[in-house]
């Protein structure tokens, strides 16, 4: 009798096959079917596609009211406040696409699916924010260091409450969406609205004080660091997913305890945890149990698979069980 027994079951991208077939039953059915159910159930389906495509609407349309309102009333912050619009649309147009992409079934050479489509747009969308970032900065220091005509502060207050107004109906619309460049795109319309409200306070204190026009460049400032926090953050999340870093609310060594508690487990060794795409994680792992637990295989791997949906929220599993004699003599060395 053999002492390790493999058991794949649950684990995205890893085409196996059914036990008992004749090999006409192609490896990546179940794949396929599992993959495209996960993708749909996560992604929200048509409503969730609705929202994001209402939300750029929105968007793209109160980008062209500040672009034309800012050349129109000369102010900077308007400007750069429509720029940075711009890249909420890239945004939502990426989380679009991605989500469409996502629900593509995984085949034979992309047997994980397209659920990493959301990270290589969100890669996008963080260079195009850096960028946005540094030109908003430029052009600030330029119009602080060189004087211009004077700002029409009025069609600047009206122009930025209905950005105000926009953006809190986008917040409402991206409200409970998850997928990466959904919340991508929710932080840079929190940004947005925070730059509204700023733009607003701007036009009154200079309306009340004439003179301090410099306070429409500082503001511009302050919007292009509220650009570059939500890129910092974004970078360093997708970083995590691409360097299959364990998620960062899940903690290796409580996993690796609970799966030691299930009933015949008596060590859990190479544990790894990793990210597919938005609430989406995968765990592997080799579950060392007692030789008189042998025959128990599936009443081990229903416990360890049951523990690990209800404490951590994994269902995407791949547990190998073997006996502590097991002389691991074929096993890749770290």
């Amino acid at each position: 009798m053999s002492h390790g027994h493999s058991h794949l079951e649950d684990a995205p991208g890893r085409a196996h096959a059914h036990p008992g077939g004749d090999g006409a039953t192609p490896l990546h059915q179940h794949v396929h079917d599992h993959a495209t159910a996960h993708a749909l159930g996560a992604h929200g389906g048509g409503a969730s596609l609705r929202r994001l495509g209402a939300s750029m609407v929105v968007t793209g349309t109160v980008m062209l009211a500040e672009a034309v309102g800012g050349w129109l009333s000369g102010s900077l912050a308007l400007v750069s406040d429509a720029g940075h619009m711009l890249t909420d649309a890239g945004a939502l147009g990426l989380a679009l696409f991605a989500s469409w992409l996502a629900a593509r079934p995984a085949d034979d050479k992309r047997t994980f699916g397209f659920r990493r489509a959301e990270v290589l747009g969100a890669q996008i969308n963080v260079g195009a924010l850096l960028l946005l970032s540094i030109w908003i900065a430029w052009e600030a220091v330029e119009r602080l260091r060189t004087p211009h005509a004077p700002i029409k502060l009025g069609l600047m207050a009206v122009i930025a409450a209905i950005g105000l107004v926009a953006n809190l109906a986008i917040l409402g619309f991206l409200h409970g969406e998850h997928s990466l460049n959904a919340r991508s795109a929710f932080l840079h319309v929190l940004a947005d609205t925070f730059s509204s409200v700023a733009i607003l306070l701007g036009a009154g204190a200079m309306a009340l004080r004439p003179g301090i026009e410099w306070l429409d460049p500082l503001l511009s400032v302050v919007i292009a660091c509220l650009i570059l926090w939500g890129a910092v953050r974004m970078i360093l999340e997708i970083t995590d997913i691409l360097m299959e870093s364990v998620p960062r609310h899940l903690d290796v060594a409580a996993v690796c305890k609970e799966m030691e508690c299930c009933p015949g487990v008596v060590a859990v060794h190479d544990l790894h945890i990793w990210t597919i795409s938005s609430n989406l994680h995968a765990l592997s792992a080799h579950l060392v149990v007692r030789l008189d637990s042998m025959g128990r295989n599936d009443e081990i791997l229903n416990a360890v698979k049951l523990e690990l949906r209800r404490r951590f929220g994994i269902d995407h599993t791949t547990l190998q069980i073997e006996s502590a004699e097991y002389a691991h003599v074929n096993d890749y060395q770290h």
